[in-house]
C-alpha cells in the first residue's frame, strides 16, 4: 500500500537508499508521462481549470465535484498494476497511474496538468519534551484505516519549558538528483519542478498540542489549566511561525494558485495570488493557507474564541486567502473565524447544519461541501441514499458558491465502480436544478 497525501503520493515515504532506474522503470515512467501530456492537453482540462478560476473568485458556476478518495486509492491502483521494480519508480509510477485515472475515468472536476512536481528530501522531529518518560506518538494517518492512542509528553506543565521545537534537516544533494533524474525522463514531456506540501494545516496547532498532552488531558486542561493552555499555545503559534520564516527566506515556499490542493478541499487556482508585489520570491502573503481545530470538536464557540483562534490568526494573517475546517462542523464557530479578512474557503462537514451553513455563507465564501463518504464503503454502493443526500443539499445551497469534495475514504469497499458512479449520480443531480 502506498501512503496518501492530500492529492499525493506521499513520495518521501520511498526508500531513497537507491536512486538509479533500471532501463525497464524508465520506460514505463515515460510511457506513463505521454499519457499524462495527452489528457492535459485536451479541451476538458481547460474547460474545468476556467471554472475553478471562476468558482475560486466567487462568481456563479455550477457546483464543483472534485474527489481524492484517499486510502481509496489503493484499492482503485493495486500493487499489482505497478511494474517498477524501483521504490522511487514505484511511488512515481502510482502519481501517474492518478493522474490517468482521474482524466479518463473519475468524472469529476479535477484538472489534470503536464506538470510533475518533485518535493523536498527532508526530515523533521515532531514537538517533543526534553527528558519525558514517554515516546511521541508519530502523527501520521494509519494506511490501514486503523487508530491509535495518543500518549502524554508534556505530564506536567512546569514542564512547559522543555518543550522543544521541531527541526528540520533538507537533503539537497539527494532533492538534486531527484529532480534532474526526473527531467532527464520526461522533462521534454511534462514540466519538472519542486513543490513541496510543507504542512497541511500550517495554522491548526491544535493536532500539536494533542500530541504533547494527549487528548483528554487537552480537553481537560481549557478547564483546569487556562493559563498553561495559553502558554503552550503561544509557544506553538510562535514556533510555527518561526518555521513559516525560515522558510519564507530560504525561498523554500512554492506558489499555490494552480491545481493545487488547497483547504481540506478544491483546487488553488486564483488570479488573486500571488500578491500584486511579487517578483518570484514565494512569501506567505502569496499563498493559500489551511487552518482547522477538528480535534477540539468538544469545546465550546467560546473557549475556541479564547484559546485557539488568536494564535491561528496570527498565522493566518501572514497568507493572502485561507480556507477553513476539515471534518468540525462550522455552524457555531464560523462568526468567529470570519473576523479573518482573507478568510475565502470554509468546510462545510458531514456533521454540519447545511441549511444553516448556506445561509451564513452566501456567495461571500466558498461552500466547501464534504459530501458523506459512508455509502461507499459498502461492497455495493446504495444509490437512493447517495441521490437523496445531493438532492437535499444542491437544493438548499442553490445560491451558494458550492464545491461538492468527496474524501476521507478509508475504503470503497473493494468496489471502485462506487466512486465513479457516485459521481455520474451527482452530475446528474447538478443537470436536475437547471
Amino acid at each position: 500500500m502506498f501512503s496518501q497525501g492530500n492529492f499525493r503520493v506521499n513520495f518521501n515515504a520511498a526508500d531513497h537508499s537507491n536512486l538509479i532506474f533500471p532501463d525497464i522503470d524508465r520506460t514505463i515512467l515515460r510511457e506513463l508521462a505521454l499519457q499524462v501530456a495527452e489528457i492535459a492537453s485536451r479541451p476538458i482540462m481547460a474547460l474545468h481549470r476556467e471554472l475553478w478560476y471562476q468558482h475560486n473568485q466567487l462568481e456563479a458556476t455550477r457546483p464543483l465535484i472534485l474527489c481524492d478518495p484517499e486510502n481509496g486509492w489503493n484499492e482503485i491502483i493495486t500493487d499489482d498494476q505497478i511494474r517498477c521494480s524501483n521504490d522511487i519508480a514505484r511511488h512515481w509510477e502510482f502519481h501517474f497511474r492518478k493522474q490517468i485515472f482521474w482524466g479518463n475515468q473519475m468524472g469529476d472536476d479535477y484538472v489534470v496538468e503536464p506538470v510533475f512536481e518533485i518535493p523536498y528530501v527532508y526530515e523533521e522531529t515532531p514537538w517533543t519534551v526534553a527528558g519525558s518518560k514517554h515516546q511521541g506518538t508519530l502523527h501520521v494517518t494509519q494506511n490501514d484505516g486503523g487508530a491509535y492512542h495518543i500518549d502524554t509528553i508534556l505530564e506536567d506543565y512546569a514542564l512547559i519549558d522543555k518543550i522543544l521545537k521541531p527541526q528540520m534537516t533538507l537533503h539537497y544533494d539527494k532533492t538534486k538528483v531527484l529532480l534532474e533524474l526526473a527531467q532527464d525522463l520526461f522533462g521534454d514531456i511534462l514540466t519538472v519542478r519542486i513543490n513541496t506540501p510543507w504542512s497541511w494545516s500550517l495554522g491548526g496547532l491544535t493536532d500539536e498540542f494533542a500530541f504533547l498532552r494527549g487528548m483528554e488531558n487537552m480537553l481537560f486542561d481549557f478547564y483546569d489549566e487556562p493559563e498553561s493552555v495559553h502558554a503552550v499555545m503561544d509557544i506553538l503559534a510562535t514556533g510555527t511561525i518561526e518555521r513559516l520564516d525560515f522558510l519564507e527566506s530560504n525561498k523554500l515556499l512554492a506558489l499555490n494558485n494552480d491545481g493545487t490542493y488547497v483547504g481540506s478541499g478544491g483546487m488553488g487556482y486564483t488570479r488573486e495570488l500571488p500578491a500584486a508585489d511579487f517578483t518570484g520570491h514565494v512569501r506567505a502573503k502569496d499563498l493559500w493557507v489551511l487552518a482547522e481545530s477538528q480535534i477540539t470538536i468538544g469545546v465550546s464557540p467560546d473557549m475556541f474564541a479564547e484559546f485557539i483562534y488568536p494564535y491561528q490568526k496570527r498565522i493566518t494573517d501572514r497568507f493572502g486567502l485561507l480556507c477553513y475546517g476539515c471534518c468540525e462542523p462550522m455552524d457555531d464557530r464560523f462568526e468567529i473565524i470570519k473576523a479573518s479578512s482573507n478568510l475565502r474557503r470554509v468546510s462545510v462537514s458531514p456533521w454540519a447544519n447545511k441549511p444553516l451553513m448556506a445561509e451564513k455563507l452566501g456567495a461571500n465564501y466558498v461552500y466547501s461541501w464534504k459530501a458523506s463518504p459512508s455509502p461507499l464503503a459498502l461492497p455495493q454502493l446504495d444509490e437512493d441514499v447517495v441521490r437523496q443526500e445531493l438532492r437535499d443539499y444542491l437544493g438548499v445551497t442553490r445560491n451558494n458558491r458550492v464545491e461538492i469534495i468527496m474524501k476521507d475514504n478509508h475504503t470503497l469497499g473493494k468496489n471502485p465502480n462506487n466512486l465513479t458512479r457516485w459521481v455520474e449520480i451527482a452530475r446528474e443531480e447538478i443537470t436536475r436544478l437547471d
